[in-house]
């Protein structure tokens, strides 16, 4: 059973509360529900996953990065426990690269900064629009302004549309492009076991 988002239902119990004491046709409540509020809870969702994803890599790659050469600079003096420190420090080395490989290629970060941009404007147009304030605040009734909100949250759907597949997608095919980092070096190198 998929855990349920607190903050998500707050909001959709918020803005479908809200939107039942507006004048509105019920066509009008059909898109605020079915188009605006969907995807406002649908960015919501993904920028917070997104966020987490990206925290989760980049603190393992920070952390471990830094244990790692830690461990290549400890020396025990006892070849069996310095034979395990140098398992541990490759299988932490790979962690690292792994890490930082799977962030680079699927950019949670932007990811996050681009669904969480999108999903405020989204926000900010919903509030403006219950308000008629803003861009607005020129209409006597929801029901006149409504063809205008309508408008822009197309405009803003369209425009993260456009921005994914031209911005995030497009760093995403360039990553997959690219080769993955190598492991650091634990003292020695492959080719000096060939010479």
């Amino acid at each position: 059973m998929a855990k349920t988002d607190p903050y998500a239902e707050f909001l959709k119990e918020d803005f479908q509360d809200l939107f039942s004491q507006l004048e509105l046709t019920d066509v009008q409540r059909k898109f605020l529900g079915s188009r605006w509020l969907d995807q406002v809870l649908w960015m919501e969702k993904k920028a917070n996953h997104c966020r987490d994803r990206h925290y989760r890599l980049r603190l393992t790659a920070i952390v471990l990065g830094v244990i790692v050469p830690v461990l290549i600079g400890v020396s025990t003096g006892n070849e069996r426990a310095d034979k395990v420190k140098e398992y541990v420090t490759i299988g932490l080395s790979a962690v690292v690269a792994v890490s930082a490989a799977v962030e680079e290629f699927f950019h949670y970060g932007e990811r996050w900064y681009h669904y969480r941009r999108t999903v405020e404007s989204l926000k900010t147009y919903g509030w403006q629009f219950s308000q008629l304030s803003g861009p607005y605040a020129k209409f006597p009734t929801h029901k006149d302004a409504f063809m205008i909100f309508a408008n822009q949250v197309e405009e803003v759907i369209q425009r993260d549309v456009e921005v994914y597949v031209t911005q995030v997608a497009k760093t995403e095919d360039d990553s997959a492009q690219q080769p993955t980092p190598a492991l650091p070096s634990l003292g020695h190198d492959a080719d000096d076991d060939h010479e």
